[in-house]
């Protein structure tokens, strides 16, 4: 393989600045052979670069030369950000908006959840609900236990490997996530906020509740709105959702909404479409010309004036508008009322600005951008008819450097598990772990629906039995083992982090067999005393 010396390295790159295009092309060909390894390699390339950029400085714009290194630095910044791309991991979100109008769950969500859907699988599910039944009964009852909406998503994704990470309910605002497994320890800081407006700020019928994370140590944010209905009240809405915005969560170093790296806003915002009358709009929606009526939507107007609007992106209307329909009918409003239909659930999106600052030095230096978002698709499902809205779908996918690539804590079983004895496990802490006293470690089923979906816990420190500078080992109790046995979890709980910041492999555990022949025995005896049996057996 060619190598080069310094001098070597000076002489060619004077005799670039000196002969242009013929020796441009022996520059490329001798750029590719760069390909050593280590960290003369990685000297040599850092001396070429800084000789690459003295010679710049004598090229005129004019010269011949100019265009030809302009394509060679951009072939290897493409070769380059290939390299950096395969880094990087897709994160598949798919996001749920739908104002159900007070009604209890459809039978099925299977094509509202896409899951039979043959594209990669979801990551992560973000559902946001307006008008969730929250009259006085129901809601006392709510607070009490999770609400039938919870428990019905619960129901549905937990066989299917997902947990609910966090939830967040305002009266009638209802924010759920759900997530897999494998990424529970990789999702830190979670914090939920929620802001009144409706009333003045009093009453929570309107308003914003909201859901921000750590996600690979990239800082995400969810917020899910319903803002004020009737065409006329466009300024309240826009002053509303500012104020949405504005919000700040409680704890040190969150960032606000607005700065987290990416920042999700969706729900029924209730924007609808201006000056149009309603035979033009409803002739519009019949023949699928929806594009006539984009520039009259209010939300589409707004993003052109108001400034805190201007950085979110929104996917194309190629959909009908999501209200107002009959009930369990794709035919809009034939009430007195006839509402003018209008696109009021919205998905937007926004991700935090490149930004650029100048170095001590005075140069100019730009971020790393290490996430990025993609709309895969964004569309309503007609086929819901429990309430007057239709619901809206997004699915993404998240493009993202992490930077987390290793759990805070290791942990597993030792040994073979059996609800016939004591057993033990072994974890290991990273050092920048902030662990506490109340941290624990749960046994949860392997379709555990959420983080207090536990079968027993052990406390990491009032039981522990061993411990050295690599590992420690924590006890379980028999008596706190399932005596039937089955597939399990373990995680690692930090009360700090307030999230699960450890996870094990699915493992088997033993069922109690003395205890099995002991039913079994019990169960034989009791039905040979029952006088049928005991009849039967007279008969032989």
């Amino acid at each position: 393989m060619a190598s080069f010396s310094s001098e070597d390295a000076f002489q060619d790159s004077a005799a670039l600045s000196l002969n242009d295009v013929e020796s441009l092309q022996s520059f490329r060909s001798r750029s590719a052979s760069f390909s050593s390894t280590g960290s003369s390699g990685r000297l040599q390339l850092r001396q070429r670069v800084s000789q690459l950029m003295a010679c710049v400085e004598d090229i005129s714009s004019d010269d011949e030369i100019h265009e030809e290194v302009s394509r060679t630095l951009d072939e290897a910044f493409r070769i380059w950000g290939k390299k950096l791309k395969d880094k990087w991991q897709e994160f598949r979100l798919h996001l749920v908006t739908w104002n159900v109008g007070t009604a209890s769950p459809p039978p099925d969500v299977t094509s509202l959840l896409q899951l039979n859907s043959l594209g990669p699988t979801v990551d992560m599910y973000v559902i946001g609900l307006q008008e969730v039944n929250s009259r006085i009964t129901n809601f006392l009852s709510d607070l009490a236990f999770d609400d039938p909406w919870s428990i019905f998503f619960m129901t549905v994704l937990s066989p299917l490997g997902y947990i609910k990470l966090s939830s967040i309910r305002m009266q009638g605002l209802l924010l759920l996530l759900f997530v897999k497994h494998v990424h529970l320890p990789f999702i830190r800081d979670i914090h939920t906020h929620y802001t009144r407006t409706g009333l003045y700020g009093y009453w929570g019928n309107k308003g914003g509740v909201t859901v921000r994370m750590s996600l690979y140590g990239h800082t995400v944010c969810f917020m899910n709105c319903h803002l004020p209905a009737h065409i006329e009240n466009t300024e309240q809405r826009l002053d509303d959702f500012e104020k949405i915005l504005e919000m700040q969560f409680e704890g040190e170093n969150i960032p606000s909404t607005l700065d987290h790296d990416v920042l999700f806003c969706f729900g029924d915002l209730n924007f609808r479409i201006a000056d149009y009358g309603i035979h033009f709009v409803r002739e519009s929606i019949n023949n699928k010309r929806y594009n006539l009526l984009w520039e009259k939507d209010q939300l589409n107007m707004a993003k052109k004036k108001e400034a805190f609007l201007q950085e979110f992106i929104e996917g194309p209307l190629q959909f009908k508008p999501t209200y107002k329909f009959d009930l369990y009918s794709d035919v809009y409003d034939t009430s007195e009322k006839k509402r003018k239909p209008a696109w009021t659930d919205r998905i937007l999106w926004r991700v935090k600005n490149l930004c650029q600052h100048v170095s001590k030095e005075g140069e100019f230096t730009e971020e790393e951008q290490t996430i990025s978002v993609t709309l895969n698709n964004y569309i309503s499902h007609m086929s819901y008819g429990i309430s007057d809205h239709k619901p809206v779908t997004g699915t993404f996918g998240l493009e993202l450097k992490p930077l987390l690539s290793h759990p805070l804590v290791t942990l597993n079983p030792e040994g073979e598990w059996s609800a016939e004895h004591d057993v033990l496990i072994s974890y290991s802490a990273a050092p920048e772990l902030p662990s506490s006293a109340w941290d624990w470690i749960g046994l949860f089923k392997v379709a555990f629906r959420h983080v207090n979906d536990y079968v027993t816990y052990a406390w990491v420190e009032d039981d522990e039995i061993s411990s050295n500078k690599d590992s420690k080992q924590v006890y379980m109790s028999a008596a706190e083992i399932p005596d039937m046995g089955g597939e399990f979890l373990l995680c690692y709980y930090s009360n700090n982090l307030q999230s699960i910041v450890g996870i094990s492999q699915p493992f088997q555990i033993q069922p109690n067999r003395t205890l099995i022949r002991k039913d079994l025995t019990q169960e034989e005896n009791s039905w040979m005393q029952k006088p049928d049996n005991l009849a039967s057996q007279d008969e032989f």
